[in-house]
C-alpha cells in the first residue's frame, strides 16, 4: 500500500471537514480498515492501533458525529476521474448477512437474485469503472416498508423523514439518478434489472439524460422497431425470442477481461432496434443487444439500452465492466469493509460505507486490481451470501 496514495486521498477527501480532529478522525479510520485484520468495526480498529480508549470516539465519529458524506463521496468520484479512465458506472447491488433485527433496513424474505430466503440488508452502489480498476463512489439502502411506516423502528435508526420505501429495482435506478444530479461527468450506466422495472427505468434514465445498458431477462417483452429485420413478424415477443430470429446477424466480436488475465476471449453479438411494447407518445430509440458465448445455445446475457449510435462491439465490451466490478469486489471491498459496519443508525451505515469505499479504492490505486482469479466465478450473474457465521448483530 503506498502511503502517499493514502495522504492524497485523506488531503482531497478531509479537507471540507472544518476540525483538525475529525481530519484526524477520519485519515485514523481509513488507515484502520486498510489495516486491521477480520472484521473492520470500531473496535477491532481501536485495539488494531493499539489504543483500545478511542473505540468510543471511533464509534462516535461514524454513528452519532454531523459532518456530512455527500460531499466526501463527490471528492472521491472526481478524484477516481483524474486518476483513472472511467469508462462506465456499474450499479451492483450487494446483500450484507445480519442474524439480528436491528441494524437499519434489515428484512427478512425471499431474495430473487440469491435465490433463497435472505434475512439482512440489501443495498446498491455505484462504481466507477474502467479497464483497470473499479471503485465504489455512491450507496443507498433499500428501506423495506417497515423501516419506513413503523415510527419507532424509523426514529431508533435516525431514518431521514425524504426516505421512502423502495423495491430493490427502483433503488437501483435511484442510486444512479442520484449520482448524475449530483456530480459528472455522465458515464454510461450498466444496471442488472432481470428482476423487473425495465420500463419505468426506460422512462427515468432517458428523462433525465443519463446513457444506460440495462441487463434484462430473456422473458422481458419488446416490440421490434424495424420491419425488415430478418425473420421477425411482429410482436411484442420474449427479448430471447427476438435474438433467436435474427441470430444470422450476429458478428464476433473481441473482448478482454481485464480482471481475469490478459487472455482474449470472443463472443458473437447481435444489435437491433427495438421498442418497449406499453411505451405511449414520444419514446427513446431503443436497441437490444445480445451475447452469446455458445454460438449453439440461447443467448448468456441480453441488455437493453438506449445508446443507438453505438455498435455492438463497443457496448459489449462496456457491459464486461460488470466483471471487472464484481473482481473487485469479492478481492478487494470485502477486506476493506464494505459489508462490516456493525452499527444500527442510517447515518453511521452512510459514513461507514463512504469510507470503506474510499479505502478500497485506496487499495486499487496502488495497483490492487492487478491480476486476480480466474474471472469465471465473478461473471456478475448472481451474488452469493457470505456464511452466516460472518453476519452480525
Amino acid at each position: 500500500m503506498s502511503d502517499d496514495t493514502v495522504l492524497e486521498l485523506c488531503a482531497t477527501l478531509f479537507s471540507s471537514f472544518p476540525r483538525k480532529d475529525q481530519r484526524q478522525r477520519g485519515e485514523q479510520y481509513l488507515r484502520g480498515l486498510l489495516t486491521t485484520e477480520g472484521r473492520k468495526t470500531a473496535r477491532n480498529i481501536a485495539a488494531h492501533l493499539g489504543a483500545p480508549a478511542t473505540e468510543q470516539t471511533l464509534h462516535h465519529f461514524i454513528a452519532d458525529s454531523t459532518w456530512n458524506w455527500q460531499p466526501l463521496r463527490a471528492a472521491l468520484a472526481a478524484h477516481l476521474e483524474r486518476k483513472t479512465a472511467v469508462h462506465a458506472w456499474v450499479v451492483r447491488r450487494m446483500s450484507i448477512p445480519k442474524t439480528g433485527e436491528h441494524s437499519v433496513g434489515v428484512d427478512r424474505g425471499f431474495v430473487p437474485h440469491l435465490r433463497q430466503t435472505f434475512r439482512g440488508q440489501q443495498a446498491f452502489g455505484v462504481w466507477l469503472a474502467s479497464r483497470e480498476m473499479s471503485a465504489p463512489v455512491d450507496w443507498r439502502l433499500v428501506l423495506p416498508d417497515q423501516w419506513v411506516h413503523d415510527r419507532r423502528l424509523r426514529d431508533r435508526a435516525g431514518v431521514p423523514e425524504e426516505a421512502g420505501a423502495e423495491r430493490p429495482e427502483e433503488c437501483a435506478v435511484a442510486v444512479a439518478l442520484e449520482a448524475a444530479r449530483r456530480w459528472g461527468p455522465r458515464r454510461p450506466v450498466l444496471i442488472d434489472l432481470r428482476d423487473g422495472g425495465v420500463s419505468a427505468a426506460v422512462t427515468l434514465l432517458s428523462a433525465a439524460g443519463v446513457p444506460f445498458l440495462l441487463r434484462i431477462s430473456g422473458t422481458q417483452r419488446l416490440s421490434g422497431a424495424d420491419r425488415a429485420m430478418p425473420g421477425f413478424r411482429g410482436g411484442p415477443l420474449p427479448a430471447q425470442r427476438i435474438l433467436q430470429l435474427v441470430k444470422g446477424v450476429r458478428r464476433p466480436v473481441p473482448w478482454q477481461d481485464t480482471a481475469a488475465g490478459p487472455a482474449p476471449s470472443t463472443s458473437l453479438a447481435a444489435l437491433v432496434p427495438v421498442a418497449l411494447p406499453d411505451s405511449s407518445g414520444a419514446t427513446p430509440e431503443l436497441s437490444l443487444l445480445g451475447e452469446w458465448t455458445d454460438p449453439s445455445r440461447p443467448p448468456s446475457a441480453l441488455w437493453l439500452t438506449g445508446m443507438t449510435r453505438q455498435g455492438p462491439g463497443p457496448l459489449l465490451r462496456l457491459t464486461k465492466l460488470t466483471r471487472r466490478v464484481d473482481a473487485d469486489f469479492a478481492r478487494v471491498g470485502e477486506e476493506t469493509g464494505l459489508r462490516d459496519y456493525v452499527g444500527r443508525s442510517f447515518r453511521g451505515w452512510h459514513r461507514h460505507m463512504t469510507l470503506a469505499s474510499a479505502a478500497h479504492a485506496a487499495v486499487m490505486l496502488s495497483g490492487g486490481g492487478s491480476g486476480g482469479g480466474s474471472g469465471d466465478e465473478y461473471d456478475g450473474d448472481y451474488e452469493r451470501g457470505r456464511p452466516a457465521e460472518l453476519a452480525s448483530a
